[in-house]
């Protein structure tokens, strides 16, 4: 069994923080693993991409070739939309509904939202209202991983749970427990927004 995810947004969003906990996460659970990251621009703002391939067999290519994805995870419409080549036919799109304007052109919101709602398997939601209004505005990131968690496959909710707290202990408890609180947010949210 394999899950490859391509995880996208800007500079500054936390994307490469969703994909330390996917990959501690499937290390915990002895998947093999591979990721390639893209940094855009180093300042916020610039594209930020990740593919992570999850796989009970080894993984020989870190890169997810067009049309082999089998989650898009973005944190931004407009970059979910981007990566659609990628991709599967019976893939999954989970994405952060409010855009991050960041080029004079970004496209119409309504547009860039129709053109998602129009996929066969999408599920978006405004991640950082919900983060802030729960009081940690910081952890919105990991309200979308809570969303998608049912849809990563090979590792299950608590197992990214675990995941969440092992890789934000570092920074204190209080750190810990706002950002698996908002990983329960949004997991309760997937059970609500589904399409």
């Amino acid at each position: 069994m394999k899950t490859d995810i391509k995880l996208c947004g800007v500079g500054g969003q936390g994307i490469l923080s969703i994909a330390t906990v996917i990959g501690e996460a499937a290390t915990a659970a002895g998947l093999c693993l591979k990721q390639a990251e893209v940094h855009g621009m180093s300042q916020r703002g610039g594209d930020v991409q990740s593919d992570l391939r999850l796989s009970t067999e080894p993984v020989w290519s870190d890169l997810i070739p067009l049309g082999g994805a089998s989650l898009i995870l973005s944190m931004e419409p407009m970059e979910a939309l981007r990566y659609l080549p990628y991709l599967a036919p019976d893939g999954v799109v989970v994405t952060a509904s409010r855009p991050f304007v960041n080029i004079p052109d970004y496209p119409e919101e309504a547009a860039v939202l129709a053109e998602l709602d129009a996929l066969p398997h999408v599920l978006r939601c405004d991640i950082e209202a919900l983060a802030r209004e729960a009081g940690f505005p910081k952890s919105a990131n990991m309200v979308l991983l809570g969303l998608a968690a049912p849809f990563l496959g090979l590792l299950t909710p608590d197992q990214l749970l675990d995941a969440v707290g092992r890789v934000f202990a570092r920074k204190g408890e209080a750190v810990v427990q706002a950002n698996q609180a908002a990983f329960g947010l949004g997991l309760d949210q997937s059970k609500i927004v589904s399409k």
